[in-house]
């Protein structure tokens, strides 16, 4: 559907303005798509933001490079290991070398309940575009290309 028909206004006043609306509009409607996804299991999209990065990196991470990697930058790191930890899903421990550094790492249950999304989503992913995959490469280029 058109962006015009979507927020029922008759227009912009150019196209960077339409491209601006649009490209908001349209990351709210992906997360909207993955909140609900994730909420089957029970999680945050911040809070599988945070399982993803830890899951990514293979090591224990410092709360500073988790929230460095983050995609919601405003998102307040701490509370959300807080919450990943009291669902028994990452362990923080304290670095050896420094002990005021605090590492986290994923338990068995985060590995098993990343691998029960990964699962789900080969067989739906919750956000699937109808998209080539040389579009969605273009696409890519392009938004990488806006913020460069």
């Amino acid at each position: 559907m058109k962006i015009e028909e979507e927020i029922k206004t008759r227009g912009f006043r150019n196209e960077y303005h339409k491209l601006h609306v649009n490209v908001i509009f349209s990351a709210w409607w992906l997360k909207t798509r993955l909140s609900a996804s994730l909420k089957t299991f029970g999680l945050t999209p911040e809070q599988f933001n945070v399982l993803r990065i830890v899951r990514g990196q293979k090591e224990m991470l410092c709360v500073k490079d988790i929230t460095s990697r983050m995609l919601e930058r405003n998102s307040n790191t701490t509370r959300i290991i807080d919450k990943l930890q009291a669902k028994g899903l990452v362990e923080r421990h304290t670095s050896s070398s420094d002990r005021r550094e605090i590492r986290i790492h994923l338990t068995d249950k985060g590995m098993e309940l990343l691998g029960d999304i990964d699962t789900q989503w080969d067989r739906q992913d919750p956000v699937s575009l109808p998209l080539s995959e040389p579009e969605a490469k273009t696409l890519n280029n392009l938004l990488d290309r806006m913020r460069g």
